[in-house]
């Protein structure tokens, strides 16, 4: 370890494309484009909370390990939620922000978080976790997060100081299908019926839909379904959401390859669209937005249009973000997300750990209570 070294990076430019890459891959959420959309587009700066802080270690002169970072000034756009934590902090007059975090903003997408080229995975996140530690503690971090990272790179952290965080989301699995219909033949009389008549709702309407990838979605479409997606955040939240035009500009223009829009078109009109990003084997359903309220569209859009579009490109997995229990009944199904988690101060650390463990036995019920509603055969 004598011969580990490691810096730290407030732009993701500073670091190599090709050399990301050959750690990250293709997958969409940790490409080297996308985070630099988020960065150059000002959705991730320090003044958004967001600030770039990304981690990386040499062995000699050789890259061996790069972890996306930032340090958090609160905890927005995280999708694992620690308000709790942070409000216990304050009401014992202590700082919870500035924290580190490991993750992809405004993203609950399982992947990759650090990235290892080494013969000896151990020791590479035995020095990590070290250098994470004692970064804390040198500049006043409560402590390091690692989110939705994958079960294994959790065990392996769990080990090396962090604390296990488990979630449960919902996605859907293609099951060799070639038709939605053959989708619709594993599940139960009832709930076949009941998706049936739902999507019904939108073709009697006069509804149609339609997907564009890559070259198809031109700077129109994307700045179309911009205005439809803040629109619909400011409706709901009082503000345009996390991601503004250039960000999707910004995408639009570095990962065509990788985007789908699906439209829903009313008497000809743009009424709704939703973007979604491809990986290898997976369909990520990210943002929607509409300019009008009508019933079953969301779900005809953002769930039924996604399983169509897996089962039509031979995907394994749709994965349409977090929370709603109101999927399971349209066959997504129960998944455990993992996370981990450093807290410098000792009290606090283990006030978090014995309610962690806790935590984890009402999820682990809560995934078996999910699982018993699938609306499949026999199950």
């Amino acid at each position: 370890m004598k011969s580990f070294s490691h810096r730290w990076f407030k732009n993701i430019n500073e670091i190599d494309q090709a050399q990301w890459h050959a750690f990250f891959g293709d997958e969409p959420f940790t490409q080297h484009a996308f985070l630099y959309a988020l960065e150059q587009s000002q959705c991730v700066t320090q003044q958004s909370g967001w600030q770039p802080y990304h981690l990386a270690v040499y062995e000699g002169s050789n890259l061996i390990a790069l972890a996306p970072g930032y340090v958090k000034s609160h905890s927005y756009g995280e999708y694992v939620f620690d308000w709790a934590w942070a409000e216990a902090y304050e009401k014992n007059g202590l700082h919870y922000y500035p924290k580190w975090l490991s993750g992809v903003p405004f993203s609950p997408i399982e992947g990759k978080r650090i990235a290892i080229h080494h013969t000896n995975h151990t020791v590479v996140y035995n020095y990590i976790t070290e250098q994470l530690c004692t970064h804390s503690i040198e500049q006043g971090w409560s402590g390091w997060h690692i989110n939705f990272c994958d079960q294994t790179q959790a065990t392996l952290l769990t080990k090396q100081q962090a604390m296990l965080r488990e979630g449960v989301q919902f996605q859907w699995f293609n099951k060799g299908f070639d038709t939605f219909d053959d989708f619709l033949t594993t599940l139960n009389s009832r709930k076949r019926r009941s998706l049936k008549k739902e999507r019904a709702k939108i073709t009697h309407q006069n509804i149609t839909t339609e997907w564009l990838q890559g070259s198809d979605i031109t700077p129109e479409i994307m700045q179309l379904f911009c205005e439809f997606y803040q629109r619909t955040y400011l409706k709901r939240s009082g503000h345009l959401g996390y991601l503004n035009s250039e960000f999707f500009t910004l995408l639009h223009a570095l990962m065509a390859s990788q985007l789908v829009i699906m439209l829903a078109k009313k008497d000809g009109q743009v009424i709704a669209a939703t973007l979604s990003l491809i990986g290898e084997n997976t369909l990520y359903g990210r943002y929607w937005g509409a300019s009008e309220n009508i019933d079953a569209l969301h779900f005809e859009l953002c769930y039924y249009q996604g399983i169509e579009f897996a089962i039509k490109h031979k995907l394994d997995c749709f994965h349409s973000g977090a929370q709603g229990e109101h999927k399971i009944a349209r066959g997504f199904e129960p998944v455990t997300t993992f996370s981990a988690h450093h807290i410098v101060n000792n009290d606090f650390s283990s006030a978090i750990e014995d309610y962690l463990f806790r935590e984890r036995q009402h999820i682990a019920l809560y995934k078996a209570q999910c699982t018993s509603l699938l609306p499949f055969k026999n199950e």
